[in-house]
Formats: C-alpha cells, structure tokens, sequence
C-alpha cells in the first residue's frame, strides 16, 4: 500500500476568500439599508400602514443579514493565512449566507403574525403618505440592487474562466447571493406594499394591506428555502452527486485501477479537495501517476491517494 498527498499549497493560491467588490458592496448596502429602514418603520408607524411597517422590520432583519455577510468577507480575508484552518476560510461566508437565509424566515414569521393581526383588527391608514415612502423605499432597493449586481458580474467574470464547463450555479458567491436576495425580498414587498396602498386608496380595500404583507411572507420564504438548501449542502459536505465525481472516476479508474473509496468536497467556491482508495494489479500505477491524471481538471487542489497492490491471479 503506498499513500502520497499532493503538495501543500498556499491558502492565497488555492481558497477563495470572496472578492473586495463584494465586500464593499455589501458593506455600502447595509448602511443604506440602515437608514432606509428607519425611514421605514418610523413611516409605517406614524402612518399606520402594515404593509409599510412590515416592509420596514423586514428591512431590519436584511441590514442585519446584509452585514453579516460583509463581516464574513472580512473575516475570511483576515483569517486566510491561518495554518488553524486545514481548507481556508471560504466557509465562514457560505455559514453567513446560511445564517442570513434563517434571518429571512423569522421576518416571514414576524410578518404573517403581524398581518393576520390587522386582518382580523384593520385600522385606518394614511395612504398618500405611504406610498409616497413605499416608492422611496423601492428606488432605494433598487440602488442597492444595482450595487449588488455589479459585485456579482465581476464574481462571474472571475469564476468564468475557471469553470471548466461545469454549471455556474455550483460556483457562485452563495454569500454575496445570501445579501442580493435580502435586497430583492425588499423590494418585492415595497412592490407589494405599493399596490396595498393604491388598491385602498383607489377603491376603499382595506384588506389589501395585510393580504399583501401574507403573500409577500410567503414568497420570502420560497427565497429563503432555496438559500437554505444551497448553503446546507456545502456546510454539509454534500458534493457526491457533483459532476467533478464522476469525472474524478473516469481519469483515475483506467487500466485495471478501480476505485474502492472516494470523497470528494467543496474547500472554495471552485475548487475541491478529494480522498481515493484504490486497488490495481500495475504496480507501474502510483500515486505519482494518479496525481497527473487528476490533473486535467483544475478544480482538484489537494488529493489524498491510498493503492492498494493485488498480485495477478495464478502468482
């Protein structure tokens, strides 16, 4: 049996830490977010709108979220070198974008409580004035969409060439993601807000202001499933269904080599770390020839290999 690893690495040259335009993004939103939150809550107070005030604690959870995740770029930044962490620190960011998706469905919560209350008890509102900080609050998540956005096609780009023809879905920032659909979720319930207040302005429909805070709990919490799910399989270790499995098997089971044991695993958002068990007849086979298989795909950064030598039948 002969076990070989590949040679150590640099943090810097192997894990991502996330990129300084997400990071100043997502720290120029939450400041946004702040305020506008403020503005929000002291509105929906004053002008006794559900829908505008739900839309402002929501705000409040996202400026929380949203800097969260910027402390987790900072921190992964900071930390990058520390020998204490065998794979880098790329996964303090996918814990925020997971602890930003559960931020989302306590505002969900928050939200249906509160709606289901002014349903049953509905209370006058100041409609023109509502709207009127419902718009503000829309073009402001607007901006902070935008702001967003640009971080995130130049993680795109980044990623773009190193992608080696795998979906991009398995390489995004899930971090940077975690914020923008903060920001989104904002500005579908100031959207939603908006038409609450127009429908009781134009036609006297009361009940609209809380029904569209429900439906906007509801599709919040669509968002935040989805993000969960994301997250929970990297900090999971799920990758076995990952196409770089099958192709780990197809370069490495050549000849008479066959692969007993394999785990393969996420330790940056492109690259991955694997372990191989394998038994052979060629002792021309070694861990030297294994490791220039593995090779060609170089999204495979630290590799530990185990062969197993088995005489030929009749020896």
């Amino acid at each position: 049996m002969h076990t070989e690893k590949l040679p150590d690495l640099t943090h810097d040259h192997i894990f991502d830490t996330g990129n300084a335009a997400a990071e100043r993004g997502t720290r120029v939103v939450m400041w946004i977010t702040v305020v506008m939150m403020v503005v929000e809550i002291t509105a929906g107070w004053w002008f006794n709108s559900m829908a505008l005030l739900a839309d402002g604690w929501h705000m409040s959870s996202h400026a929380v979220a949203i800097g969260l995740s910027a402390l987790a770029y900072t921190t992964a930044r900071r930390y990058a070198k520390d020998p204490r962490f065998a794979f880098g620190t790329w996964k303090i960011e996918i814990l925020a974008g997971f602890s930003s998706a559960l931020f989302l469905l306590g505002v969900v919560a928050v939200m249906l409580t509160s709606s289901v209350e002014r349903l049953l008890a509905p209370q006058p509102i100041q409609y023109q004035e509502a709207i009127v900080i419902a718009i503000l609050g829309l073009i402001v998540n607007i901006v902070c969409a935008l702001i967003l956005g640009k971080a995130h096609h130049h993680d795109h780009g980044h990623d773009h060439g190193h992608a080696h023809g795998h979906d991009h879905h398995h390489h995004q920032d899930l971090n940077l993601k975690s914020a923008y659909l903060h920001v989104i979720a904002d500005a579908a319930t100031s959207v939603l807000a908006i038409v609450a207040l127009l429908g009781g302005m134009v036609y006297g429909w009361s009940w609209l202001d809380p029904v569209m805070g429900i439906v906007g709990a509801a599709l919040i919490s669509v968002w935040a499933k989805g993000l969960i799910t994301e997250t929970g399989k990297i900090l999971l270790d799920r990758e076995m269904d990952h196409p770089v499995v099958e192709e780990i098997r197809e370069v490495v089971e050549t000849g008479d080599a066959r692969i007993t044991d394999l785990h393969v695993w996420r330790v940056g958002k492109q690259v991955y770390s694997c372990a191989i068990a394998l038994v052979t007849h060629d002792t021309a086979i070694t861990p030297e020839v294994i490791r220039s298989r593995l090779s060609v795909h170089e999204e495979i950064v630290h590799s530990t290999i185990e062969i197993h030598y088995r005489p030929q039948s009749g020896s």
